[in-house]
């Protein structure tokens, strides 16, 4: 069973987009062609534009497409296709559109479950205004998540560390975050068909989620209508995937450390978003490039470092030339004289040119998208001093910290105020003991360069109440722990408990070990401790901190509270390390760049009154 998450999505929308009817497997299309309107909102268009263009959209058959708050006019004698989330204001619009006729046929999906409210007002709503014969069909699509390759995809879940963390959230804020984060996991495994083992740490989100979601499983399961009776009388769990689930406190570092790996560069350098990056060409003209499972250089490459990346450009390059030379001299008509054996000869080399000028077009396309990408990325490298940054962020996090010195020196060299302000944090969390003249002395060099210390002094917080914790005696520890908890909500789980999940000296994150050790499943100290929860199993043995029998083959890893692609390209590494090679599918709440998580730390610093006004975090982003 191979969990193909993103051509599972395309599936389900190519149905959708057919008025889900079937779908012919030759054609991709539905038997009856007919011309429709799409009409979405802003999030499911995100979960549309990683996977299907305009080309396909007319494949399909679908002629115009909108935004739902649009203003739009009458479309009569065609039906529209609404995919939509399923939330008050949109159910208003449709009732207001089927009110004004604006289509012939409304066949209705929401990318998750319409509740039973909702979808009561939407039948007042309808019959109020004489218009529910104009409601085709209404279809719950479970797809509310964001797949950009085969195995990565992200819940679109904005600013989840800050909501999960925040001092001031009640249990009511964090149970609807936490509900929000079940809702789309479930969305996922649905759309996978597939009930998976699930493993976690003990304690904070993780388990919420794990245990949740687990919950959530079961309780379906039983129902009547079981998304999951094609694969019901999988019992084996050698047949099941394995889901583990983490908190982005267990591994901090990551979240805001400098990588030189080709996608974690351009993501973080040039603001990769939904597989499409805007970045200056020549002539300072902006362009915008698909950066996604359709360009095989991207897909090959991705996990190299930069220079491998600018060798490999240099070697294909040389290679089209090659084959360029090699049909020129074919078809250069060099000969002075010749026979009709030879005409025949240079005809089909002709031929055979005409044929492969499309694929040689192609290739010589994607060579220059990332010649482009590689030149606009060097000039970044060069004038913040990147591979400085990657290096020395790397020796830290092996050795367990770096010499005053040597940190002062980045500081006060090149780089963004968001570089250096990220190189202090990681300084801050590589050793469990920093002397405080060594803290002060990057608080003043921060404060030199003008940099907003709140993400600095938030995590300066966490790690001093964390060595509080760790020296308070038994009497004291429980009211500082209630104390804590009080002002810090969730975020004293793991900041720096420990220097165990930091780097290894192969550079293997702790997140890929610890997922490693998962898939084995075998006794090991570092999971020992995990809790499992089997949603197959009866409620009363379905929580168990006992390992299940491995190894799996197969595993889902999330990431709570923004995950990156660090962690992907690390994991999908681990994967083809196997033999045979195992299959991990990566998601988060978020995808976030370096910057864009110290972001959400600088506001909880703001908002427990840490550091600088909000104004100069906002530029910092």
């Amino acid at each position: 069973m191979a969990l193909n998450l993103r051509q599972r999505q395309i599936d389900c929308i190519t149905r959708m987009l057919n008025l889900n009817q079937a779908v012919s497997a030759t054609t991709g299309t539905a038997k009856e062609e007919v011309y429709k309107i799409l009409i979405y909102d802003r999030f499911c268009q995100d979960i549309l534009s990683p996977l299907i263009h305009v080309k396909d959209l007319r494949k399909h058959g679908i002629t115009l497409y909108f935004l739902i708050d649009k203003n739009r006019n009458p479309v009569p004698d065609v039906p529209a296709v609404y995919f939509l989330q399923p939330t008050p204001s949109n159910v208003r619009r449709i009732v207001e559109d089927a009110s004004r006729a604006l289509y012939d046929s409304f066949h209705l999906n929401f990318s998750s479950s319409i509740s039973r409210s909702l979808l009561e007002d939407l039948a007042t709503g309808t019959t109020n205004s004489d218009s529910i014969q104009r409601i085709s069909k209404v279809h719950d699509q479970y797809l509310e998540f964001v797949t950009l390759e085969d195995n990565l995809f992200s819940l679109a879940s904005k600013n989840c560390y800050v909501q999960l963390n925040d001092p001031s959230a009640g249990d009511k804020e964090i149970e609807e975050i936490i509900e929000k984060i079940v809702g789309g996991l479930f969305c996922v495994l649905a759309t996978l068909a597939v009930v998976p083992i699930i493993r976690c740490p003990p304690g904070g989100p993780a388990e919420m989620v794990a245990s949740l979601l687990s919950q959530r499983l079961q309780d379906h399961l039983l129902s009547k209508y079981n998304l999951f009776s094609e694969v019901g009388n999988v019992t084996s769990t050698f047949q099941r995937p394995i889901l583990c689930m983490f908190d982005r406190n267990f591994e901090l570092a990551v979240g805001i450390q400098h990588d030189f790996r080709y996608k974690p560069l351009v993501h973080d350098v040039l603001g990769l978003r939904l597989n499409r990056l805007n970045v200056r060409g020549e002539k300072d003209v902006m362009k915008s490039y698909d950066l996604d499972h359709s360009d095989p250089f991207w897909m090959s490459n991705g996990s190299l470092e930069f220079p491998e990346v600018a060798v490999e450009i240099e070697t294909q390059l040389n290679k089209y030339k090659e084959v360029v030379a090699e049909v020129s001299g074919r078809t250069g008509g060099q000969e002075a004289e010749f026979d009709g054996t030879d005409l025949i000869g240079n005809t089909k080399h002709l031929m055979n040119a005409v044929n492969s000028l499309p694929e040689l077009t192609e290739r010589k396309q994607v060579i220059d998208k990332h010649t482009n990408i590689a030149t606009v990325l060097l000039g970044e490298i060069k004038e913040r001093s990147l591979d400085s940054y990657v290096k020395k962020e790397n020796e830290m996090m092996v050795r367990g910290g770096i010499d005053r010195g040597e940190i002062l020196g980045v500081l006060k060299g090149k780089g963004t105020k968001i570089d250096k302000l990220r190189f202090s944090i990681l300084f801050l969390i590589s050793a469990q003991t920093i002397p405080a003249s060594d803290v002060e002395a990057v608080e003043t060099a921060l404060a030199e360069a003008e940099v907003d210390t709140s993400a600095f002094q938030y995590v300066k917080k966490i790690k001093s109440l964390n060595a509080s914790l760790a020296s308070a005696n038994s009497s004291s520890r429980s009211n500082i722990v209630d104390w804590a908890e009080r002002l810090y909500g969730q975020s004293i789980s793991a900041v720096t408990a420990g220097v165990k999940n930091l780097l290894t000296n192969d550079r293997q994150l702790a997140l890929t070990r610890t997922v490693d050790a998962l898939m084995e499943g075998k006794s090991n100290p570092e999971v020992d401790s995990y809790l499992t929860f089997d949603p197959r199993a009866p409620k009363s043995n379905s929580t168990s901190s006992q390992l299940r029998s491995g190894p799996f083959k197969e595993a889902i890893v999330f990431m709570i509270g923004g995950g990156n692609y660090v962690e992907f390209t690390s994991l999908q590494e681990l994967a083809q390390q196997h033999q045979p090679a195992k299959h991990i599918i990566y998601g988060t709440t978020e995808i976030l760049s370096g910057g864009e998580f110290v972001q959400q730390l600088a506001l909880l610093g703001q908002k427990m009154g840490l550091g600088g006004d909000p104004k100069t975090s906002q530029r910092l982003g």
